[in-house]
């Protein structure tokens, strides 16, 4: 039997997946959490082989998230289940330590295909991030500005970009607004930009947002 956790800030997105796996005869959900607060809490009493993660949530990331269980030393498996892109995110998740990468679109059998895989060790890529890989092998495109930034300021600039004041970023990431502003100024050094406008355009030609 898979014991998976689920931790997503969207409690109907949660509900979906928990329906999903719950059908299955080899898997049980074992907790649910909203933010990182909650999904430390609820690890330090529940034992799983599965960590079913979201990248984009309040108070840490999901990529905050694997960087400490990677830290730690934990044993449990992570497959993040994000609404982001895959061409963008999911290269940074596999590299801080993901198992696999699914996006919230995606047939429910593909999250339950996801969850088998990783629960036996073994990564998990949608044949579309295969051929990503592959084409990535053969001819190496230039390194885009944006995949030089840190996670954290990664995480910065989707959010300016998604219309959030540096207060709100700050109460979400539970950092100072002093922190959440050096972020910024980084992400505007590293990117050659002067402000917010600049960021955003960016980051919706992109496809962070």
């Amino acid at each position: 039997m898979t014991r998976v956790i689920l931790c997503d800030d969207h409690a109907l997105i949660r509900r979906g997946i928990r329906d999903t796996l719950a059908e299955q005869p080899d898997m049980q959900i074992v907790g649910e959490a909203g933010e990182y607060g909650e999904l430390r809490t609820l690890l330090r009493s529940t034992s799983c082989d599965v960590l079913v993660l979201d990248i984009s949530m309040p108070g840490r990331s999901g990529l905050d998230v694997l960087h400490v269980l990677k830290d730690e030393g934990s044993p449990i498996r992570v497959l993040i289940v994000s609404m982001y892109p895959e061409d963008q995110y999911a290269l940074r998740a596999l590299r801080a330590g993901a198992y696999g990468y699914v996006n919230k679109g995606a047939d429910p059998a593909q999250i339950v295909a996801a969850v088998r895989m990783v629960a036996q060790g073994r990564k998990y890529i949608t044949a579309e991030m295969a051929q990503m890989l592959v084409e990535s092998l053969t001819t190496p495109a230039p390194e885009a500005p944006h995949e030089k930034l840190s996670d954290r300021e990664l995480q910065t600039l989707t959010m300016i970009a998604s219309g959030k004041r540096l207060s709100d970023i700050a109460d979400e990431l539970s950092l100072s607004p002093k922190t959440v502003s050096v972020y910024r100024a980084r992400v505007l050094e590293k990117l050659g930009m002067a402000n917010n406008s600049e960021l955003t355009v960016y980051a919706i030609r992109n496809g962070l947002v």
